[in-house]
């Protein structure tokens, strides 16, 4: 029923793809306007006001590689990188 279709972003003028998925999408949630802007453009416009998270290095308590984080690490608390935080939480 739908096909893909190529696009012109307004923004950046670059061609993109509004595939059958994203068309069948649209039309189950009732929009009738086809994209304007191409993904990039959209998450770009959509995070604009948003000021950039700070990421910390720390090391990870259990495998002591070191990781990103989200928040200033404490002396006193561990931190773990993600795979070890995922296995943590499974674990409960």
């Amino acid at each position: 029923m739908y096909q893909d279709k190529k696009l012109i972003c307004k923004e950046c003028g670059e061609e993109f793809i509004f595939t059958a998925g994203e068309q069948e999408f649209y039309a189950e949630k009732g929009f009738v306007n086809e994209p304007q802007r191409c993904k990039s453009c959209r998450d770009a416009r959509k995070n604009a006001g948003k000021p950039q998270r700070e990421m910390f290095t720390a090391v990870c308590a259990s495998c002591g590689k070191e990781c990103k984080v989200p928040f200033q690490p404490k002396e006193d608390r561990p931190v773990y990188c993600s795979e070890c935080f995922a296995k943590i939480k499974e674990e409960r």
